[in-house]
């Protein structure tokens, strides 16, 4: 009887906590696992301050991933590349282990810019995950957000 009773409340809170880890989920979609990029400007042209903010809450307390690096590029698709668009660093920063944001202010630079070409700024998440053998293996990852340049 002590038994039966025993499992029927271990069973029970299994289900809560697997009832709160799907509802996590649920508020924090696949695409937030390497961080929710938001932009201070959806319109720049060069000589312009950005702010860009990072939110890397659904990263770190539901996806287990904490970054290492966090790479900032402005980047065209590759779909609408001419061959000759590089992409353009704006800045990287080192992150303490478990951060839950970070900001970059920086300036749009003096770039080779295409008129009515596609632009994005890139979020490369550097992060570490466990090898084969437990050992460290630095991976990344990434997010877009579109912006506008004007030319």
């Amino acid at each position: 009887m002590k038994f039966a009773i025993s499992s029927t409340l271990l069973t029970l809170a299994a289900g809560l906590v697997s009832a709160a880890t799907i509802e996590s989920r649920l508020s924090c979609p696949q695409a937030t696992r390497f961080g929710v990029v938001t932009l201070s400007k959806s319109t720049v042209k060069a000589g312009d301050s950005i702010t860009i903010n990072v939110d890397l809450r659904c990263a770190v307390q539901n996806f287990g991933i904490n970054a290492q690096l966090l790479d900032y590029t402005l980047e065209v698709p590759a779909s609408s590349n001419n061959g000759f668009q590089a992409p353009i660093m704006l800045g990287r920063h080192s992150i303490a282990h478990g951060a839950l944001s970070d900001t970059l202010t920086t300036t749009i630079p003096h770039g080779f810019f295409v008129a009515g070409s596609n632009y994005n700024v890139v979020l490369t998440n550097v992060y570490p995950i466990a090898g084969t053998d437990g050992s460290p293996v630095v991976v990344e990852g990434g997010v877009l957000t579109p912006i506008t340049v004007q030319v």
